[in-house]
C-alpha cells in the first residue's frame, strides 16, 4: 500500500467527469482502493474519490465517523465503505447548509447546501450491488464525493461567500461568538 498525492484545486483532473471502472474486482482497483483507504487515513479524511489522486475514475470512499453522526436512522457511523460506479438520487426538496472541507483544498471548508436525504447505488469492491438511503453528514459525504466525480468542487455549489473561509479563523470566529453570548447571558 502507499499514499497517494492528492490533487488540490486547480488541477485539471478535480474538473473532469471520471470514467466508468470497466472491472470493479480487477486487481489494480483493490490496490488502488487499499492505497486510497491509507492515503485518506493518513490526512484524517472522511471520504475521498479516485480522481483526487489523480485517478479519473467512478469511485470513492467514505466514511460516516461517530462524532459526525446525526443519529438519524439513515445517519449511522460506518466504517470506511467503497462506491465504485454510482448513482445518486436527491429525495425530496429539503435542503440544509453543511460545513464541508476538502482534503483537495486544504485548509478551508464552507457552509453548502445539500440535499438532507438521499438514494445512491453502485457496487463494492466486490462487485456486489449497494442500495441504500441516507440522511445528515452520511448524504453529504456522499455528494460531496459524487460531485468530485462529475468535476464539481464544493465552492461550485455555494450560495453564501460569507460562509467560506480559512478552518482556523472560521474556529475563531465560532468561539468568539461564543464568548459573546456567555458574557450577554452573564449580564442578564
Amino acid at each position: 500500500m502507499a499514499i497517494l498525492k492528492i490533487a488540490r484545486m486547480g488541477h485539471p483532473v478535480l474538473l473532469q467527469r471520471a470514467a466508468a471502472v470497466p472491472d470493479p474486482t480487477a486487481p489494480d482497483i483493490r490496490r488502488l482502493i487499499a492505497d486510497m483507504v491509507e492515503t485518506m487515513d493518513d490526512a484524517a479524511g472522511a471520504g475521498l474519490a479516485a480522481p483526487q489522486v489523480h485517478v479519473p475514475l467512478r469511485l470513492f470512499i467514505f466514511r460516516v465517523p461517530a462524532e459526525r453522526s446525526t443519529g438519524d436512522a439513515d445517519d449511522t457511523p460506518t466504517a470506511t465503505e467503497v462506491l465504485i460506479n454510482p448513482s445518486v438520487e436527491l429525495l425530496g426538496t429539503e435542503m440544509r447548509l453543511r460545513w464541508e472541507g476538502c482534503l483537495s483544498i486544504p485548509g478551508l471548508r464552507a457552509a453548502v447546501p445539500r440535499a438532507w436525504r438521499i438514494r445512491y447505488t453502485g457496487v463494492d469492491a466486490e462487485g456486489t450491488p449497494v442500495a441504500r438511503e441516507a440522511t445528515g453528514f452520511h448524504a453529504g459525504v456522499v455528494q460531496h464525493e459524487y460531485d468530485h466525480l462529475d468535476g464539481i468542487l464544493y465552492p461550485m455549489r455555494m450560495q453564501d461567500f460569507s460562509l467560506f473561509g480559512f478552518t482556523e479563523e472560521l474556529a475563531r470566529a465560532a468561539q468568539m461568538r461564543a464568548e459573546a453570548v456567555a458574557a450577554a447571558e452573564q449580564r442578564a
